[in-house]
């Protein structure tokens, strides 16, 4: 992974929409089934739209019928870091992108094997780059 990003607030405003950067650096989230890749299927890699860091793969993309853009393991280890959200009542597993920390969605241990994960991403935190094939 490459060096770890820091950005003031004031800068993080200036480079994101203002819903990127609810999303991403407010831990809001976006309505099921109007981001731009919850029905997206090409090939590529799906990145931080903070950062640029390679996130997930879309060989790794599933449909798992939540309206946000599904995955079942992250292009690296290193690449998402994971923590507690124990926001509107509920407690939650936050996923961040492991570059920039601005925050992605989610994860849950509902997904499809061999990992059995989840992780729920909006794609508001997200910026797509196709292999062209």
């Amino acid at each position: 992974m490459a060096d770890k990003v820091s950005k003031s607030e004031a800068h993080w405003k200036r480079l994101l929409t203002p819903a990127q950067y609810h999303i991403m650096r407010e831990q809001g989230t976006e309505p099921p089934f109007t981001g731009a890749y919850w029905n997206h299927h090409d090939t590529g890699t799906y990145r931080c739209a903070g950062c640029g860091e390679a996130l997930f793969s879309s060989e790794h993309k599933f449909d798992c019928g939540s309206g946000w853009p599904s995955f079942w393991r992250p292009a690296r280890g290193e690449a998402v870091a994971t923590g507690t959200d124990a926001s509107h009542a509920m407690h939650r597993v936050e996923v961040r992108c492991g570059r920039c920390d601005a925050h992605l969605g989610h994860v849950f241990e509902d997904g499809p094997l061999p990992m059995g994960l989840r992780y729920c991403i909006n794609t508001a935190s997200l910026d797509f780059r196709g292999t062209g094939k």
